[in-house]
């Protein structure tokens, strides 16, 4: 399917008009609020965008037929949310697509995007999501992107299906021949990302912001 005419990927960062979708999850803006109210209501998000942005940070947003039906997240690793370390590397925070535009190739569009635009990078890394009970960032999703497993921690949520264990794998999309695969913090990756409260490991769910848990995680 040709989408020439229809679909558009623009990068918000420096465009006004774009606030409420760079600060808050593209898919809960139906409802208009206030932008002091939006910024107020999402702190955790202001305060990390404020310091990524400076350190080379971007959002991408796909536009259909002139809805936002997608977007995706990354920088090299001191922009980034994730605790994922490399030498010339990009890293990809999160990448969706709304469930209505699906099947449209967006997610491979966004991704050579990325790809395209962060041609010195010699590859890409994020997280892929194993048993886990969002369907977001899933490692299935992941690999049709491209990104295969290097390696993974299985891990349990401490207040929410408890005898629950899934996995969390490093994937990574090397571009370049001589290119050094990517190492993460384990110890990081159980206190969950407060970058974004839709992340499908922000760590404010489950009662964890109200009793004041930090790591809300413990390995399997």
């Amino acid at each position: 399917m040709n989408h020439n005419e229809s679909v558009k990927i623009v990068d918000i960062i420096h465009k006004p008009r774009y606030q409420r979708l760079l600060v808050r999850c593209i898919f809960h803006v139906k409802k208009e609020i206030p932008l002091i109210r939006v910024y107020q209501r999402n702190s955790e998000r202001v305060a990390y965008l404020k310091s990524a942005i400076r350190q080379g940070f971007h959002m991408k947003i796909l536009f259909w037929k002139g809805n936002h039906v997608g977007m995706i997240e990354y920088g090299p690793p001191k922009a980034a949310a994730l605790p994922i370390t490399g030498k010339n590397i990009i890293v990809m925070n999160c990448i969706w697509v709304h469930a209505k535009a699906q099947g449209n190739n967006f997610g491979k569009l966004l991704m050579n995007d990325m790809i395209n635009s962060e041609k010195h990078a010699s590859g890409f890394a994020t997280i892929g999501l194993e048993n886990y009970w969002m369907m977001w960032l899933q490692k299935q999703h992941m690999e049709k992107l491209g990104f295969k497993s290097i390696k993974s921690l299985k891990l349990k949520h401490k207040t929410y299906k408890r005898g629950h264990c899934f996995t969390i794998h490093l994937v990574w999309l090397p571009t370049s021949k001589n290119a050094q695969s990517p190492d993460w913090d384990e110890s990081e990756l159980l206190n969950g990302v407060d970058f974004c409260n839709s992340h499908p490991l922000y760590w404010g769910r489950y009662g964890c912001m109200k009793s004041g848990l930090r790591q809300i995680y413990v390995k399997c």
